[in-house]
């Protein structure tokens, strides 16, 4: 079972950034954007874990207090170039305590034998992964949409466990939610 930990932007939120992503050449040129419900952003991931991890990893879940300010996105940029390419919205706003909320999760996964990712928390939104079939130029112009771009904010109320299952249409099943 693969499974993250996330915080999920309300409607509201995802639909300004929605309005915007339409309008870029991403999407214009066949990339792969994301489907906006299942926009989020990983606070940890876990991988593929045993099934009987999932309460471990939600009692977890559940050990993590608020309270976090609000949240937007705000900016963005790429990660990676060529086929690997990933564009991706920041994340402004009470991005310290998303941060210790993250640093804390993790460390109550690590403390029940779940082991997420080492990866430096950078917290953003990947928008689409464009790889090369956008023109560089295209892509740039992009960019600088996005850095220009500053969303409504919005609380954070709740972190969700999330198993995902890949495919070409991936599919997301909410298993634990723990209200902040």
């Amino acid at each position: 079972m693969r499974l993250f930990a996330a915080v999920f932007p309300p409607p509201e939120a995802v639909d300004h950034l929605a309005a915007v992503v339409r309008g870029l050449a991403v999407g214009r040129a066949g990339a792969r954007v994301g489907a906006t419900d299942r926009w989020h952003l990983t606070l940890a991931f876990l991988g593929d874990v045993p099934e009987e991890s999932t309460g471990a990893a939600a009692l977890a879940l559940s050990a993590v207090d608020g309270p976090l300010g609000e949240l937007r996105f705000q900016g963005g940029g790429k990660f990676g170039h060529g086929r690997s390419t990933v564009l991706w919205a920041g994340v402004a706003g009470d991005v310290e305590g998303l941060s210790r909320i993250t640093r804390a999760l993790r460390r109550e996964l690590r403390a029940r034998r779940l082991h997420p990712d080492d990866k430096r928390f950078n917290p953003h939104l990947t928008i689409a992964r464009p790889g090369d079939r956008v023109p560089r130029a295209d892509l740039a112009a992009d960019i600088e949409t996005l850095h220009g771009y500053a969303g409504p904010a919005w609380p954070v109320t709740e972190l969700v466990l999330i198993s995902s299952q890949l495919g070409p249409s991936p599919v997301y099943t909410a298993l634990a939610h723990h209200p902040l």
